[in-house]
């Protein structure tokens, strides 16, 4: 199989850069925006004005019509994640294609997975799911980074990694697409609880400790849903948490931040923060598997009203004390 046309559905930051990076790769990209008017403007100026600074490579092609970033060898679906079946559903009847999520998070009501929801809504096409450690911002300058790409079939996930790696932009390839999302899915919302540490001015050490905490959660999640021990502790899992519970880049720890300074209108507008969607789904799932998720828990509880943040701590700080394995 060889990949000369890839096509990118969702104009925005994220979108924008890995349009920019298959371009750079090679491929002629046609880059999909729902917004019209914004369309035409990317398409006239070359730039994207949610990723400032960064100009259109000259084989992205911008369009507003879905139908037209259908017909594609590969195809990057980089919707939020409660978007993604709305979308995904232009993609029925593509056939023997890779459909590649780029969104972190769970369905509400139907607990499924990126890939899963693509597999339902589109069942010809072959699921696959990219994540990592990443930063649009960053990306779009061409600093080095690094990700996962997974898919059920090696050959194809290592084909995929291989063709849309760039210098800077390194896919390292994967088999345990379950793991890949979970990681991304959870360290949203752990990066909630990590900002709200940093926003209420508790000190390094509890930061440190509620991201090592974090990441044990995390980890009885993923093996508890089949993960693989090594994909949660690779750059999708582990590397990903670092990245999200250290930088007020990540919309999720920004998120955090605000709440931990008391703007809890911030959850009305700004940027998306995919953790604050994903929380409530991600603590039910735990519920049903009959996993411990304290910090989760109390990060879904805070985004509800049904804790405040004082609470919150003071449920974690007093929690029976145990041995750490």
């Amino acid at each position: 199989m060889s990949i000369d046309r890839v096509s990118v559905l969702g104009a925005g930051a994220w979108g924008t850069a890995l349009a920019n990076l298959a371009a750079q790769a090679g491929h002629s990209v046609t880059l999909w925006s729902r917004d019209a008017d914004r369309a035409a403007l990317m398409e006239k100026s070359r730039e994207n004005p949610r990723l400032p600074g960064a100009r259109l490579d000259d084989r992205v092609e911008v369009t507003s019509v879905l139908a037209d970033a259908t017909d594609a060898d590969a195809i990057l679906l980089v919707v939020p994640a409660q978007s993604l079946r709305a979308v995904a559903e232009a993609l029925r009847n593509v056939k023997d294609t890779p459909v590649i999520a780029c969104a972190k998070g769970i369905e509400h009501g139907t607990h499924k997975f990126m890939t899963e929801v693509i597999a339902e809504v589109a069942p010809h096409v072959t699921p696959a799911i990219l994540s990592g450690p990443s930063f649009a911002a960053d990306v779009a300058r061409g600093l080095p980074t690094a990700v996962t790409l997974a898919a059920s079939d090696e050959s194809l996930a290592e084909m995929l990694a291989r063709t849309l790696s760039t210098p800077t932009f390194r896919l390292y390839h994967s088999t345990d697409i379950r793991g890949v999302e979970i990681g991304g899915a959870a360290k949203n919302v752990l990066a909630i609880a990590a900002g709200i540490v940093v926003g209420r001015g508790l000190g390094a050490s509890a930061a440190a400790a509620l991201t090592t905490r974090g990441f044990a959660e995390l980890s009885r999640f993923g093996r508890a849903l089949g993960a693989k021990q090594e994909t949660l502790t690779g750059l999708s899992g582990l590397g990903d948490l670092i990245l999200t519970c250290s930088s007020p880049q990540s919309r999720n720890f920004a998120l955090g931040i605000a709440l931990g300074q008391g703007n809890a209108d911030t959850l009305n507008g700004g940027k998306l923060a995919e953790g604050a969607a994903t929380a409530p789904v991600l603590v039910e799932m735990a519920e049903q598997h009959g996993i411990d998720m304290p910090i989760a828990t109390a990060v879904a509880h805070v985004l509800d009203s049904a804790l405040t943040i004082d609470e919150a701590a003071e449920s974690l700080l007093t929690r029976p004390l145990r041995a750490e394995h």
